[in-house]
């Protein structure tokens, strides 16, 4: 009888007690260290997403930068990388060599008039004061390059009055074809005008022929270099002083380099060397181009030419500043 009533007193203390305190929640006095999920084996889809965008650019350099992440990443994933970066290669190699093929084909097609590239170039300057000046430069130049040929034509004119007076009027044009005979070497020929009167000629005819050599031919830097035999006349504002040494046999030196420093700054050197016992003629001519749009430019350039044996009553050497606007076609 007395533990039937203990059993209706524990019902009834249950049933009195408040409904909140059925739902307190019990709190552990340490909690559960946290259990970290397991490495997924091989490559995420993020990841492998992330490559595949990378390769979708076809840039070799951003490929390169975000299959390094992803292997730093992910070592797991690493053969599936080693997969997407083989196909990435192999596909640009037919990429390069269907374009080699198509660029060859298309040089082998082409007329005498086409695939011809080049620059024009202008520049003036004026002043007043103490002096009146007024000068203008302009030079041109072409190339066309082939499967095996190449073409190269150029053409400048240097004109300056000073208080009403010419003081400078100088003409020059010049063609150069010349013959790969493998990557790098190659056979030229040469044949060039000029006039100077105030260098003390009224016309100047050379012609070379010879084997040159290219150590860099790529975008962004290119040498040339090249020597051979050479002939020259010269017919001289005083004919008094003609004489039959005014042609003579010769040998030439020359270089030209395009090197671009920076995206949008390039260094351009020529210079050349008629060398003869008599009269040897040498000439630089060292160029700073900064690119100001997409096809313009800004150019400074300073010219050096130099005469061992120059005409009676003129300067042996002769310098030329220059800046003008270059435009690319």
């Amino acid at each position: 009888m007395k533990s039937r009533s203990l059993i209706i007193a524990s019902l009834a203390a249950t049933a009195a007690t408040p409904a909140f305190a059925q739902d307190a929640v019990y709190i552990e006095p340490y909690p559960r260290p946290e259990v970290p999920e397991p490495e997924p084996a091989g490559l995420p889809d993020a990841a492998r997403e992330m490559v595949e965008t990378a390769i979708a650019t076809g840039d070799p350099d951003k490929v390169n930068t975000v299959i390094q992440i992803a292997r730093h990443t992910y070592p797991a994933g690493g053969p599936e990388l080693d997969r997407l970066e083989a196909a990435f290669k192999a596909n640009r190699q037919r990429i390069v060599a269907a374009e080699e093929a198509r660029k060859r084909e298309s040089l082998r097609n082409a007329g005498p008039l086409e695939g011809w590239t080049g620059k024009g170039e202008f520049g003036a300057l004026a002043s007043s004061g103490n002096s009146e000046d007024l000068g203008v430069t302009a030079a041109f130049r072409a190339n066309r390059v082939g499967l095996t040929w190449r073409h190269r034509v150029t053409a400048r004119f240097d004109f300056q009055r000073s208080d009403g007076d010419t003081t400078r009027e100088r003409y020059l044009a010049s063609y150069e074809p010349s013959f790969d005979l493998s990557k790098r070497a190659f056979v030229y020929g040469l044949a060039q005008y000029e006039r100077d009167e105030f260098a003390g000629f009224s016309s100047r005819y050379s012609a070379s022929s010879g084997i040159g050599y290219r150590p860099f031919d790529r975008d962004g830097l290119r040498l040339e270099l090249k020597g051979g035999p050479a002939w020259r006349r010269t017919e001289l504002v005083d004919p008094l002083t003609a004489s039959s040494d005014d042609s003579y046999l010769a040998a030439l030196a020359a270089m030209e380099l395009e090197w671009r420093i920076a995206d949008n700054l390039t260094l351009t050197e020529s210079a050349n060397a008629f060398i003869h016992s008599s009269n040897s003629t040498y000439l630089a001519l060292t160029g700073l181009e900064a690119g100001i749009g997409k096809r313009l430019k800004a150019r400074l350039s300073y010219s050096i030419e130099y005469d061992t044996d120059p005409p009676v009553d003129t300067e042996a050497t002769d310098t030329l500043s220059r800046i003008s606007l270059i435009y690319d076609f």
